[in-house]
C-alpha cells in the first residue's frame, strides 16, 4: 500500500512540523464535533418522526411530512459520510477522493429528493440535473481507475 503524509508532523522546517501537528488536532476536534452533531441529528430525526406520528391523524404521514422525515433522515446520513471523510483525513494511507464524492451525491440527492418543484426555477432543475450528472460521471470514473489500481496491485 503505497503512503503519503500532506501533513508530515516531522518537516525538515520545524515550524512548518508544529503547523501539522496544530492541523492534524483540530481535524481531531472537528471529528468529535461531527459525532455531537449526528447525535443531535439522530435525536432531530426520532423528534421530527414522532411529532409527525402523534399529530392528528395519528400514526399517518402525508406527503410533505414523509419529505421532512426524509430530509432529516438524509442529513444525518451526510453527517454520518462526513465523519468518515474527517477520519480518513487522519490517515496517511488513503486518499478519500471516492468518499468526498460519494458524500457530494449524497447531499445532492438529498436536495433532488426534497426539492418544491412548484418553489424553484426550470434553470434551477437543470442545473441540479449538471451536477447530479457531473458527479455520478465523476464518481464512475473514479471506481474504472481504482478498480484498476486493484488489479495492478
Amino acid at each position: 500500500m503505497k503512503e503519503h503524509d500532506e501533513l508530515p508532523t516531522n518537516h525538515s522546517d520545524p515550524f512548518i512540523g508544529i503547523l501539522n501537528r496544530t492541523i492534524k488536532y483540530i481535524v481531531k476536534v472537528l471529528a468529535i464535533l461531527m459525532v455531537l452533531v449526528i447525535v443531535l441529528a439522530t435525536v432531530d430525526v426520532i423528534f421530527v418522526l414522532y411529532n409527525k406520528l402523534s399529530e392528528p391523524p395519528y400514526f399517518m404521514l402525508e406527503l410533505t411530512d414523509i419529505f421532512k422525515v426524509f430530509a432529516t433522515f438524509l442529513a444525518a446520513l451526510i453527517a454520518i459520510e462526513i465523519y468518515q471523510n474527517i477520519i480518513l483525513y487522519l490517515r496517511t494511507d488513503v486518499i478519500p477522493i471516492s468518499l468526498v464524492i460519494a458524500t457530494a451525491l449524497m447531499a445532492i440527492a438529498r436536495k433532488v429528493i426534497i426539492i418544491d418543484f412548484n418553489e424553484v426555477s426550470p434553470m434551477y432543475i437543470f442545473a441540479t440535473a449538471a451536477v447530479v450528472l457531473a458527479l455520478g460521471i465523476t464518481y464512475y470514473l473514479v471506481g474504472i481507475h481504482h478498480k484498476d489500481e486493484f488489479k495492478s496491485s
